[in-house]
């Protein structure tokens, strides 16, 4: 086990980062639209109001107060409802609490002296999210103290209570009713690693095969499939769908991916009416405004989606749809019937985020990480679209935790 994991705590990684402001259930849609353009991984965690502010909330109640994140996809995936598209102002004034889907077990509390080894276990088994304590007390624990503190460790001191050697006037940030907190992503975790890849030889050069890190269980959609099949799937780890080709010889080449981290910052409304109207390979690839010979339908939008600026209402005006509507961006020179003819076809953010199995972690890592991605789909050594798995955040953090002479052995085997 790489020191590095060993020597800092979860508290190391607070700093700098901005105090928890909780997104309340009670919230519109339009309100989280806005709120999943300024976060991380594209999406937000949901609380429960506080019943009374006077009462002290310990951990547990907390936890009972989380609902769950929400993401691009699943306002997208709402928002592409029939009854929606029909009253897109009602829709936008919807509640989260009815797009969200329960699952408290993605947030976790964690003392800021929890080692990092033991954050990235707890994330590695699902957790998206640690929800640290950001107090005065906090002394910003360095790597000399964090793993021993007089031969103890520090995450299990307060059990060890009249037995610690410790000094009993030792400050817990539990005994502070008015504790402000901060939340820690996997995309933090991963910044962490990537600012420490020397400690982690030879990890980091390791192709992500030899590691074990791509994952072939996967979502895919047929590009001649409705686009909508992916907004019915509950997409959890990642939340994305690989859009794709069948050929003759039973290989899936990919086109291009429906997911939270590519429908991050798009134009959610417009974005649901191709979900709800064109095929996967329609939506992925893009349909231009020169496109004349596949007549499309005008849908209506709301102008001011995104725009924080108060006065009056939103303007509904009717648009024809195009690839720029939601962010994506086709090649406007081919205009053609076909939408599956290859990637001469689209460009930009439709492009799908690709490595190849020979590719080595610290390559992964750096993709994700400069792209903002949750994930990097994986394709064959002599092909560039033949899809064979995919490597998320989950798979990264079990791949930097593996035992060095583990990886050498398997590096090495003929």
């Amino acid at each position: 086990m790489a020191s590095v994991f060993l020597y800092h705590v979860v508290g190391d990684l607070t700093v700098g980062k901005p105090e928890l402001i909780e997104f309340l259930e009670t919230e519109t849609v339009e309100s989280a639209i806005r709120a999943i353009g300024e976060c991380t991984e594209g999406g937000i965690p949901v609380w429960k109001k506080r019943p009374q502010k006077s009462v002290v909330e310990n951990a547990e109640m907390r936890h009972q107060r989380f609902v769950g994140i929400i993401n691009s996809l699943d306002i997208v995936s709402f928002l592409s409802r029939e009854e929606c598209l029909v009253d897109q102002e009602k829709a936008l004034k919807t509640p989260v609490s009815e797009v969200v889907v329960p699952n408290n077990s993605l947030l976790k509390e964690v003392d800021p002296a929890t080692r990092l080894i033991d954050a990235l276990e707890m994330m590695k088994q699902g957790v998206k999210r640690l929800l640290v304590a950001k107090s005065v007390v906090w002394k910003g624990m360095s790597k000399r103290f964090s793993i021993l503190y007089n031969g103890k460790w520090l995450k299990n001191l307060e059990a060890s209570g009249s037995n610690s050697s410790l000094p009993s006037n030792r400050p817990s940030t539990s005994s502070y009713p008015d504790k402000k907190f901060c939340c820690l992503s996997r995309e933090d975790m991963l910044r962490f690693v990537i600012g420490c890849l020397g400690a982690l030889a030879p990890v980091p050069l390791s192709s992500i095969s030899a590691l074990g890190a791509i994952n072939p269980n996967y979502y895919h959609i047929d590009a001649s499939s409705p686009a909508l099949e992916a907004a019915q799937k509950r997409l959890q780890d990642p939340s994305a769908a690989a859009v794709v080709e069948c050929t003759s010889e039973g290989e899936q080449k990919i086109i291009g991916e429906i997911s939270a981290s590519r429908l991050w910052k798009c134009d959610y409304v417009a974005a649901a009416w191709a979900l709800a109207n064109l095929t996967a390979g329609q939506f992925v690839m893009g349909v231009e405004d020169n496109v004349t010979s596949r007549t499309l339908p005008d849908f209506s939008f709301n102008s001011q989606i995104g725009d924080n600026e108060g006065g009056g209402g939103a303007t509904v005006r009717p648009r024809k749809f195009s690839s720029r509507s939601i962010g994506f961006f086709s090649n406007p020179s081919s205009p053609t019937d076909s939408f599956a003819t290859g990637r001469s076809m689209y460009r930009g953010r439709s492009t799908p985020l690709t490595c190849k199995v020979t590719s080595s972690l610290a390559a992964v890592l750096a993709q994700m990480l400069s792209h903002r991605a949750t994930h990097v789909w994986v394709t064959e050594a002599e092909s560039e679209d033949v899809l064979v798995g995919v490597v998320g955040y989950t798979d990264i953090l079990g791949a930097v935790t593996k035992q060095p002479t583990a990886v050498v052995s398997v590096t090495e085997a003929p």
